[in-house]
């Protein structure tokens, strides 16, 4: 099962000024590769005593503030990002012998930006939304489904659909950023940004 990658070397002349603006270079590059999902990214947390548990998300914005990704507020990645803010994102875009790795704390977005985004997505969407409280266990998928007929009853196609209370965005602000690329013999490409107060500096790593 081994592959061989054979990229071009990725070097710091190539980078970007800032981490955000050399994912964007990257994300965009993965987009035209038609890469499945580019935004798909798993992202990991951990609770109050340090342990782990991983889960994969869409990346629906990102800019100089961070990645934004939305969510029900009582999933288990939120009430551990409420006690232990500090998370990885990881983006694996294998067809292009990359990966990105941001390291950073996450928070809670404002009510009028979830809103803006929970009317923009589809219908069904919307009513999902509402129809699991995600995380939490239930009996059936019949009770699921259940669930999610009498919201299309109560809110058929046209009528607007109010964003719940337990779910909204998150934004992850890095502290770190690597950029991984595939190279020959296993002698990969990783630089990472890291912040050193306001300013980022850049490092080597082996790989």
């Amino acid at each position: 099962m081994r592959r061989q990658y054979r990229s071009a070397v990725f070097r710091e002349e190539d980078l970007a000024e800032d981490p955000m603006a050399q994912f964007a270079r990257w994300f965009g590059l993965a987009a035209v590769a038609r890469v499945i999902e580019p935004n798909a990214m798993v992202v990991s947390t951990a609770d109050a005593v340090g342990r782990p548990s991983s889960r994969t998300v869409l990346l629906k914005r990102f800019d100089e503030r961070g990645f934004v990704f939305f969510t029900n507020y009582s999933s288990r990645k939120v009430r551990e990002i409420d006690v232990n803010p500090y998370v990885s994102l990881l983006f694996p875009w294998h067809s292009m012998a990359r990966q990105v790795v941001v390291t950073g704390s996450a928070a809670r977005i404002g009510r009028d930006e979830t809103a803006a985004y929970f009317h923009s997505r589809p219908h069904g969407s919307q009513l999902g939304a509402w129809a699991s409280e995600q995380s939490r266990v239930i009996g059936s998928r019949e009770e699921l489904d259940q669930r999610y007929a009498e919201l299309v009853r109560r809110y058929p196609e046209g009528v607007r659909v109010p964003v719940p209370s337990e779910w909204g965005g998150v934004r992850v602000v890095p502290d770190a950023v690597e950029f991984w690329q595939g190279h020959e013999n296993r002698l990969h490409d990783r630089l990472k940004y890291v912040t050193e107060g306001e300013e980022w500096h850049v490092e080597r790593l082996c790989p």
